[in-house]
């Protein structure tokens, strides 16, 4: 592999057949995919495939009860209905993959101090079940990985979509060694959020300006006060002006910007960081897939400017 380039994370799997129609935007990953081969970011040369996940590791994050009965498909459809993904075996090796695949970003950025993953971001499952879109919690799962095995000592998970990470504040409500950071729209799902973790509001209909306003006023103080020594970052696109369920105005150029903010404040201070999709969601799943794109030119900008 050539570490002059950007390490991405992808997989062909994370795009899965699905109903037509649906709500979640599920060919977004492989648009995705192929829009930053156009683009040029992501080449054979930069494309790491992720491994069969360790059930061991989902489960000592998730309960393993859970964990057995959403593989075998076994979950009630009161269960299936708060997740909002008809289950099928496809729906379990992609969930499975897309597990592996962060837990994979995350060791090439502590390798290379900045890697990407075309999909992840799964910030509303909670250690016994799911939601929201979520099954498992790739933030989580990863994070505890991580602190389990040594690699990092204090981590501080950024999530910048307009949604709570509801469920990932849950997990780590109790610790002090893994920190959950959420931006999202105080009027937005869930209905009922989380107390715990550090939660800044941003406000219905913000632009551009107030939103990156909000963003420079807090990451610096927080990363200053917790010392971390690695990040995870968020960055769902369901902040933009045209997204079905946000509630935010950002634009493209908004994104693009918070993106780079948040990166090249993170690698300055010389903090391995593991960035993943996120949310975002239009009929058109191109656009979505193109909003997604504005992460990975971000983090390509950053990289040829420190790397």
């Amino acid at each position: 592999m050539n570490a002059t380039l950007l390490p991405l994370v992808f997989h062909p799997h994370y795009s899965i057949p699905f109903p037509a129609g649906h709500r979640f935007p599920m060919g977004k990953f492989g648009l995705l995919a192929k829009a930053l081969r156009e683009q040029g970011i992501l080449t054979d040369e930069n494309e790491y495939t992720p491994e069969p996940l360790s059930l061991s590791l989902l489960m000592s994050a998730h309960q393993k009860e859970y964990v057995q009965r959403f593989i075998r498909g076994e979950l009630t459809k009161q269960e299936e209905k708060e997740i909002g993904l008809p289950w099928s075996e496809w729906l379990v090796e992609r969930t499975l993959r897309a597990v592996s695949g962060t837990i994979l970003t995350s060791e090439l950025a502590l390798q290379h101090g900045l890697a990407c993953h075309l999909a992840g971001g799964t910030h509303h499952a909670h250690p016994s079940h799911g939601s929201g879109f979520c099954i498992f919690n790739d933030l989580a799962v990863a994070a505890h990985a991580m602190i389990e095995s040594g690699k990092a000592k204090k981590i501080l998970i950024l999530d910048c979509d307009v949604h709570q990470g509801d469920g990932t504040i849950v997990f780590f409500k109790d610790r002090t060694d893994i920190i959950p950071v959420s931006w999202h729209c105080e009027e937005n799902y869930p209905q009922n959020k989380q107390t715990d973790g550090i939660n800044i509001g941003i406000p219905k209909s913000a632009n551009d300006q107030e939103y990156l306003s909000i963003l420079k006023n807090t990451l610096p103080v927080i990363l200053a006060e917790h010392q971390a020594d690695f990040i995870f970052y968020d960055a769902g696109v369901d902040v933009h002006q045209d997204d079905r369920l946000g509630y935010v105005n950002l634009t493209d150029q908004g994104i693009l910007e918070r993106d780079k903010y948040v990166l090249e404040t993170c690698v300055e201070l010389k903090l391995p960081t593991a960035c993943v999709i996120g949310g975002g969601y239009d009929r058109q799943e191109e656009k979505v897939a193109r909003r997604h794109s504005l992460l990975h030119q971000a983090a390509n900008q950053v990289w040829q400017a420190y790397f």
